[in-house]
Order: C-alpha cells, then sequence, then structure tokens
C-alpha cells in the first residue's frame, strides 16, 4: 500500500501558509513547500515566504534550495522533495506539501516524464526569434493552439519560455504535451489526499493588494536592489527575477515606470496569477474544498479539516 501525504493548495492568499502550520502542530506533520519560487535563496519578501517565527513553529521542507542565478526546473523540484517527504515518512512523521504551484503537485502525484523529450536546438532558437518580434508571443502561443489546444488553454500568451517548450515537444516526439501528461497520468510513490483553501474572487483580491502594499512596507524594493548588486540577471528568460514583484521593481529602478505604478503592475499581475491558480486547482478533483465563508471563524475550518484529514487517513 503506497504512503499517504498531504497536499493543502489554493490561490494566493486563500490562507495556506498558517493553516499548514496548525496542520503540522496538531498531526505531526511537516510541511514540504510547493511555491516555485520560495526555493530561491535572498528572495523572502517577494515570495511571501514564512517568517522566521512560522518556520520555527513547523519544520519547513524545499525552502532557499536554489539560488537566485540558476535554473531550478520542475524535475530537480520532483527529486529533492521525494528525498524530503522520504525521510519525513522514515521518521514516523506526516509530509505536508503546501503551496500554490501545480505544476509541483503533480510532479509528486503522478509518474510524469518532466523535461526528458529530445531538445532541438534550432528549432527553439527559431521560434525564440519570432517571440522577440513584434506579437510574436501571440503569434507563438496561437501556433500552439493549433497542435496543442490543451496545453494552450493552460498558459498565457506572455509565458513564451512554457508555450516553446509545448511546441518543442511537439516538434520533436510528434505527439502534444498535453497527451502525453494525460498517458502518464499515473498515480507516483505516494497516494495523496489533497484539499484545498477558497474565498471568494472579492475577498481574495482584497487580501493580495493588501500583501502587497505590506511587501513594500516590509522592504521589497531594497531587496531587488540587493538581488541586483548581488548579479542576478533581471531580464534572463524564465529566471527567479521574472517573477511576480520583482521584474515590475525592476522596471521602476531602471525608470521604466514609476514605484506607484510598478506596485499597480504586481497587484493586477498577482490576481491574475491567484485566478490562474484557482482554474488550475479547480479541475483537479481529487481536491476537497473548505470555503472561509462556510464557517463562523477560523478555527472553525480548521477544525472541521482536521477532522477530514484524520479521517481520510484512517480510511473512513
Amino acid at each position: 500500500m503506497k504512503p499517504k501525504i498531504l497536499a493543502l493548495v489554493g490561490p494566493t492568499g486563500s490562507g495556506k501558509t498558517k493553516t499548514a502550520i496548525r496542520i503540522c502542530q496538531e498531526l505531526g506533520a511537516e510541511v514540504v513547500s510547493m511555491d516555485s519560487m520560495q526555493v530561491y535563496r535572498g528572495m523572502d519578501i517577494g515570495t511571501a515566504k514564512p517568517t522566521p517565527k512560522e518556520l520555527a513553529a513547523a519544520r519547513h521542507h524545499m525552502i532557499d534550495v536554489a539560488d537566485p542565478d540558476e535554473l531550478f526546473t520542475v524535475s530537480m523540484y520532483r527529486e529533492m522533495a521525494c528525498r524530503a517527504i522520504d525521510d519525513i515518512l522514515a521518521r514516523g512523521r506526516i509530509p505536508l506539501l503546501a503551496g500554490g504551484t501545480g505544476l509541483y503537485l503533480n510532479a509528486i502525484s503522478f509518474d510524469m516524464s518532466l523535461g526528458e523529450h529530445g531538445a532541438d536546438t534550432a528549432f527553439r532558437k527559431e521560434l525564440q526569434q519570432i517571440a522577440e518580434q513584434k506579437d510574436g508571443a501571440s503569434v507563438l502561443h496561437a501556433r500552439l493552439r493549433e497542435v496543442d489546444p490543451e496545453s494552450a488553454a493552460k498558459l498565457h500568451p506572455n509565458d513564451t519560455r512554457r508555450v516553446i517548450r509545448a511546441l518543442e515537444i511537439y516538434e520533436t516526439s510528434g505527439k502534444a504535451k498535453s497527451a502525453q501528461e494525460e498517458e502518464q497520468r499515473r498515480e507516483g510513490p505516494y497516494h495523496v489526499l489533497v484539499y484545498g483553501l477558497s474565498l471568494p474572487r472579492g475577498m481574495m483580491y482584497e487580501r493580495i493588494n493588501a500583501r502587497v502594499d505590506q511587501m513594500i512596507d516590509d522592504g521589497l524594493v531594497n531587496e531587488v536592489k540587493t538581488l541586483l548588486e548581488k548579479g542576478v540577471e533581471p531580464r534572463k528568460e524564465g529566471g527567479a527575477m521574472q517573477a511576480i514583484g520583482y521584474k515590475e521593481i525592476v522596471s521602476a529602478l531602471r525608470g521604466e515606470c514609476s514605484l506607484a505604478e510598478a506596485i499597480d503592475l504586481i497587484k493586477q499581475s498577482s490576481r491574475r496569477y491567484a485566478k490562474r491558480q484557482w482554474t488550475w486547482f479547480r479541475r483537479d478533483a481529487r481536491t476537497q474544498w473548505f470555503d472561509w465563508t462556510m464557517y463562523a471563524d477560523e478555527e472553525a475550518l480548521i477544525q472541521q479539516l482536521l477532522h477530514k484529514i484524520r479521517a481520510d487517513l484512517r480510511g473512513e
């Protein structure tokens, strides 16, 4: 029988960090982060990493495991996260995947091939040249939509790195990336029990806006300055500094927009990202949802969530 592990998902601002810590304290669990940006050292404020107090309240894994100038792939995440999960299980504790990166959840949940298809350097270069042209991102996205509409629906037209990768997979294998993923959607080495936190969109957007303001107050601008001073490349395609909150501040520091405009862009991009997260996780039929507005208070939701988790762990 495969070991059961837990996963707590939801869009940005849904309260995952605080709730995950309570689960750990109540059930003897440890957090395995599923945040694609919290893996980077020195990127604390803009990624909303758990505070030192929160890190002390529950053991966390997969935070600060990479430098911001290195490429951290999904395959690397899966390898490191599985080692952490196995270690937690070996010590008789419960692994709790927590975060908003759906691809990380799938990488742990299913036997997916990640970046194992052959590369075509010339073809990739051709696509990158198209991307650099006016309306190039839209052209590439439309091209992907013709050969792999399912992948195209999941990817934003401006996410050129992943759009190019999906086109490259089709070119080298003759199969759509989405079709290959469906074939490989077999359960991996763990049985993952997935729980989701949700709240009405308006409330979520208010929390996101407030979080961005707090990040600015906490020193996000100085954090970005420090990263630039350390030589982290701000315009590297797919690099850490292209994350929401960082690229906008870089633009402000370079005089391409005002700080106020950058803050508005961060809020706008964060809201859009949360909407995409919500769409992704809602498609996962495994997820058992807990909406904050359906409970009298925070404690009531947490107690009901804990009750459900305990029953699922027992197999009831």
